[in-house]
């Protein structure tokens, strides 16, 4: 009888000779939030990529596509439904290139590679079974659904500009599809109506005018059918780096601020969403999308839109490509998916200033958790060479981020630390707890437990990990 054992090999000592720590202190400001986002922030996309879609010398879709995705894998159902409940996003590049067969449409297309059209593929083509098949799957998972329309039905290509599209959106397909919807009693969440066309558009543009002329005929359309409407790059070789650089990272802090400063400036009810979010184009970057490497990234990205007040941040995708968060083949989860839940379990929708005294390297965002009045936060160490011990303080309201005192818990703390199976970031399995994620026999999502720690100590990240602490008895009256 053989036996196999998996394990995260202790490398600290490795780690001590050659990296260093720095104290910091971080400050956070309890007292009020400055930002809210859903309480189903955590959001993953579903693509309709056929296995054709092939980039740099790769297919890496498989049969991961809303058509052809097996829906009957226990790994798929149990990495779903750990969520309790998982915010899916039905849409992608091709979802303005699907036709519904229902009402007048009779012929149910296949994408077909093309050398022209919308992506070079050919339109493509929704059954009702197929529709029947998913929302049976969606009700079985708990799935919160968006639905991503097609926005260029009846519109023609533009003749005279690249990539723009002209003329009226034709909803008669949309309607018939909603009342199918409607008389199945399938619940969808909320409807996105097409796939990045705004600016330059991707594939695709339509100008702002017209857009927001069709938003108008689409609102319309959701009043008259729901009696509740909710309406709300390519594989670069320097990804590694790119990923690794607070300054990069900061980059798309002004494009947040952007939109939250249009969305307030003009209805500031609604909210902003990030409706899709993959770190790289055409699928992903196959050496980095999988890898552990990859959540310096995402959750970065995650946590720097919940502050300016992103209401969801869906990332592209739950399943397909190279950044899906599951496997295209054997559906195992990569990385990305435990940073996620972890996300989605323990940070809630109130969000908290923090000051910090540090590199750039360290990058913290306090919330308030999902068990108020606690406070959980995420710790991210991009360096490779500094670990960090970290004592935190409570900000006095009103002093300019002035701490009032340092806070020493009298509860021990719980500790969720993520790092690299070997150490090499390049992995593509996680160790949480020195505990490698891997699935159990039966298919399930292994147990995620926090380390209990004395909450006089510091709190120490390691060197390119990351690291998530909720303190039982940190006084922030925003939390209460």
């Amino acid at each position: 009888m053989y036996f196999k054992f998996t394990f995260c090999p202790i490398i600290l000592l490795l780690w001590a000779s050659l990296s260093f720590a720095q104290n910091v202190n971080v400050v956070i400001h309890g007292a009020d939030s400055i930002a809210k986002t859903d309480d189903n922030f955590v959001c993953v996309t579903l693509d309709w990529w056929p296995a054709e879609k092939c980039d740099y010398n790769q297919c890496p879709w498989g049969k991961a596509g809303i058509l052809n995705l097996d829906l009957r894998y226990g790994v798929l159902i149990n990495a779903i439904k750990a969520f309790n409940p998982l915010r899916i996003k039905v849409g992608g590049s091709l979802q303005d290139n699907v036709v519904y067969k229902v009402g007048e449409v009779s012929s149910c297309p296949n994408f077909m590679k093309r050398e022209v059209g919308l992506f070079v593929f050919s339109q493509g083509c929704l059954s009702m079974e197929r529709w029947d098949q998913l929302n049976r799957f969606f009700n079985h998972t708990g799935v919160k659904l968006t639905f991503g329309l097609n926005a260029l039905f009846g519109r023609n290509e533009s003749q005279t500009e690249k990539g723009l599209w002209i003329g009226d959106w034709q909803p008669q397909n949309t309607r018939d599809f909603m009342q199918y919807t409607i008389s199945k009693g399938y619940k969808v969440d909320s409807y996105e109506f097409g796939n990045q066309l705004s600016g330059s558009g991707m594939g695709a543009k339509v100008y702002a005018k017209q857009y927001g002329k069709d938003v108008i005929v689409l609102k319309n359309l959701v009043k008259e059918l729901y009696a509740h409407p909710r309406l709300n790059q390519r594989d670069d070789p320097n990804m590694m780096n790119k990923i690794l650089d607070p300054s990069y990272l900061n980059q798309v802090s002004q494009t947040y601020k952007g939109v939250s400063d249009v969305v307030n400036n003009i209805r500031p009810r609604l909210g902003a969403w990030v409706s899709e979010s993959g770190g790289a184009l055409n699928g992903g970057s196959k050496d980095v999308s999988r890898t552990f490497a990859d959540g310096f990234w995402y959750l970065d990205q995650m946590g720097m839109a919940s502050t300016y007040d992103q209401k969801v941040f869906y990332r592209q995708a739950l399943i397909g490509g190279n950044y899906g968060l599951l496997n295209a083949t054997t559906f195992v989860p990569n990385p990305d998916y435990y940073g996620a839940l972890l996300w989605h379990r323990l940070m809630g929708s109130t969000v908290l200033a923090v000051t910090k005294e540090s590199d750039p390297n360290l990058r913290v965002y306090p919330h308030c958790a999902k068990k108020k009045p606690e406070v959980s936060l995420i710790f991210i160490n991009l360096s490779k060479d500094r670990s960090f011990n970290i004592t935190l303080s409570n900000a006095k309201p009103g002093d300019a981020g002035k701490p009032n005192y340092e806070f020493v818990g009298k509860q021990n703390r719980e500790e969720f630390h993520l790092r690299a199976l070997t150490g090499d970031i390049k992995d593509d399995i996680v160790c949480l707890n020195d505990v490698p994620m891997v699935q159990t026999d039966s298919e399930d999502i292994p147990a995620m437990d926090p380390k209990l720690v004395d909450a006089s100590t510091p709190i120490s990240i390691a060197a390119q990990s990351i690291a998530y602490v909720t303190i039982r008895d940190f006084e922030a009256p925003a939390c209460v």
